[in-house]
C-alpha cells in the first residue's frame, strides 16, 4: 500500500526513524521532535468506531477532503471548545500529507492510519442532528448610492466608533463603519446572513466580500416577522418568495430589515475566495461551519445525512473550516454549496437530519516498509 509508513529502529538506546516517503510530499518529524504523548480532549460525546461502521465510507472520494485538509494546515488553528486535538500531533499529520497526485485508495488508507475516527453522541445520547446549507450569493452593487443600490455594504470602523450592541438601524443612519460598495437592501440582507457574496459591479467587476465582524446583537428572522404580521409571500415563507416580496415592497422591506438589529460588516477578499472562520479558503460541498464552541476547527468530520433538495444521500468526509451564530450543538453542521445560483438551489432549502463522525489524530502505526 502507498502511503507514508514508519519504522522504529532502536540501536544503543538511541531511537531512529525510517520513513518510507512513498506518495507523501512533506518531510517526517524528526527524533528530536517526534512526539510520543497524546493530550488530546476527547470527551463522553465522543465514541471510538471503526471505520467499517462508518456508512459510505469506502464510497467516498476522500481526496476532495484532502485538499480541503491541506488548507487547514496552512491556518492558524485555535486549539480551544472541547473537542481539541493535539497540536503536536496535528502538526506531524500536516508535516506528512500524501501528495496532490496521490490515487484515493492511498488518502483513504492515510486517513485511516493517521486519524482515530469517532461517532458523535448529543447530551441526551442520541445520534442525529440537523444539517442545514449556506452559499455565497452573487449580487449586483454599485459603486456609489442609487435608486437600487441604496444600502451600504460596510467594513468595521477604523475611527474607534463603537459598533457593538449597537442596532443595525444605528449602525447603517449613522454610517458606523467604512462604506465598501453600495446594493439593495434586501441583497445586503442577504449576504449578511450568508456571511460572504461576491459583488458584479456595473462595470462588470467582480468583487469578493467576506465576513469581517458582527456588532453581537441577535437576529430576528425577517420572514417569521412577515408571519407575524399575517403577510404571506406568494410562494409561502422559502427565502426566494420572501425576498422577492420585500423588493416588491420596498416600505416593508426597510422596516422588518432594521427591525432585526443583527448587522455584519465585511472585507474586500483578494484573490476572490470564500474565507471561513478558520481564515483559510472553503471547498464546495467540503467545507462545513460548526460550533466553535465545542470543536476546534480544522478537524476532519464525516457526515452521513441528505440533501433535501433532491433526496440524496450526502456521505463524505467534511473539514470543520467555518461557524455561526446559529450553528450551535453536538449534531449541527451548516455545508457550504459554494457560490451562485447553482449552490443556492442546494443550500436555500438544506434541512435534514443525519449522524456525524470525527476524526481525532492518532499515534502512527509502527508496521515494517513492503517493497
Amino acid at each position: 500500500m502507498n502511503f507514508c509508513i514508519k519504522s522504529v529502529v532502536k540501536y544503543a538506546g538511541l531511537t531512529a526513524f525510517v520513513l518510507a516517503l512513498a506518495s507523501c510530499g512533506d518531510i517526517s518529524p524528526s527524533g528530536d521532535s517526534y512526539h510520543t504523548g497524546d493530550n488530546s480532549v476527547i470527551p463522553s460525546n465522543l465514541k471510538r468506531v471503526s471505520y467499517s461502521n462508518i456508512p459510505g465510507w469506502a464510497d467516498d472520494d476522500v481526496r476532495y477532503a484532502l485538499q480541503a485538509f491541506r488548507n487547514s494546515c496552512k491556518a492558524k488553528i485555535q486549539y480551544t471548545g472541547r473537542v481539541i486535538p493535539d497540536k503536536a500531533l496535528m502538526a506531524e499529520k500536516c508535516a506528512n500529507l500524501p501528495a496532490t497526485s496521490a490515487d484515493v485508495a492511498t488518502v483513504r488508507a492515510w486517513f485511516e492510519s493517521h486519524f482515530q475516527a469517532y461517532q458523535i453522541l448529543n447530551d441526551d445520547g442520541s445520534k442525529t442532528g440537523t444539517y442545514t446549507g449556506y452559499y455565497s450569493p452573487i449580487i449586483p452593487a454599485c459603486r456609489e448610492k442609487t435608486a437600487q443600490c441604496n444600502e451600504p455594504l460596510m467594513g468595521v470602523p477604523t475611527n474607534g466608533q463603537n459598533y457593538k450592541n449597537v442596532p443595525k438601524k444605528t449602525i447603517v443612519e449613522k454610517q458606523i463603519g467604512r462604506v465598501l460598495y453600495w446594493a439593495n437592501i434586501v441583497d445586503v440582507q442577504n449576504i449578511q446572513i450568508q456571511g460572504s457574496g461576491m459583488l458584479k459591479l456595473e462595470d462588470g467587476t467582480n468583487v469578493k466580500l467576506n465576513f469581517a465582524g458582527v456588532n453581537d446583537m441577535p437576529f430576528k428572522s425577517i420572514g417569521e416577522q412577515l408571519k407575524a404580521r399575517g403577510i404571506k409571500p406568494a410562494g409561502g415563507y422559502s427565502s426566494d418568495a420572501v425576498w422577492t416580496h420585500l423588493k416588491q415592497n420596498p416600505a416593508l422591506a426597510k422596516e422588518v430589515i432594521y427591525n432585526n438589529p443583527r448587522y455584519v460588516y465585511f472585507y474586500e477578499s483578494v484573490p476572490p475566495d470564500v474565507i471561513g472562520k478558520l481564515g483559510t479558503p472553503l471547498s464546495k460541498i467540503r467545507s462545513i461551519a460548526m460550533d466553535d464552541s465545542l470543536y476546534t476547527l480544522g478537524l476532519p468530520v464525516y457526515v452521513d445525512t441528505n440533501l433535501s433538495y433532491d433526496g440524496r444521500k450526502f456521505r463524505r468526509l467534511m473539514i470543520a473550516q467555518d461557524t455561526g451564530s446559529a450553528i450551535r450543538g453536538w449534531i449541527r453542521a451548516d455545508i457550504f454549496f459554494g457560490k451562485g445560483d447553482d449552490a443556492y438551489k442546494f443550500a436555500h432549502g438544506q434541512h435534514s437530519q443525519g449522524s456525524m463522525y470525527i476524526l481525532m489524530p492518532k499515534e502512527y502505526d509502527y508496521v515494517k516498509p513492503t517493497k
